[in-house]
């Protein structure tokens, strides 16, 4: 009986640390595909959200008026009014798109 109990504290105590990995995967992912257009710190001023006619706004401004499934929801689907202004997240599974809302909500 003692084995399961410490195979189940191992196990909870594995997930807990993969979980707490998110920020990691989070900031890789927003490194390589948010960045160029929202900026290392979710400014909107990357290199490429410079020369965009509808500028990229301000996370600190913009997001605390956003439910988290808004914000999933942008990264998801895109947002398209009159032409692209925010591509669909392609390949990203639904945990990566959680743990980039988390990530993306703390960037100030």
């Amino acid at each position: 009986m003692r084995r399961y109990a410490i195979l189940g504290a191992l196990l909870t105590l594995s997930g807990f640390y993969a979980s707490a990995g998110w920020a990691q995967d989070a900031k890789a992912i927003y490194g390589q595909r948010c960045a160029s257009c929202h900026g290392a710190s979710g400014q909107g001023d990357g290199p490429a959200g410079k020369v965009l006619k509808v500028k990229p706004p301000v996370f600190a401004t913009a997001l605390p008026s956003k439910s988290d499934a808004d914000i999933a929801k942008t990264i998801k689907e895109g947002i398209v009014a009159g032409q692209p202004t925010h591509p669909k997240s392609g390949a990203l599974n639904d945990e990566q798109i959680r743990s980039l809302v988390e990530y993306v909500k703390q960037l100030k």
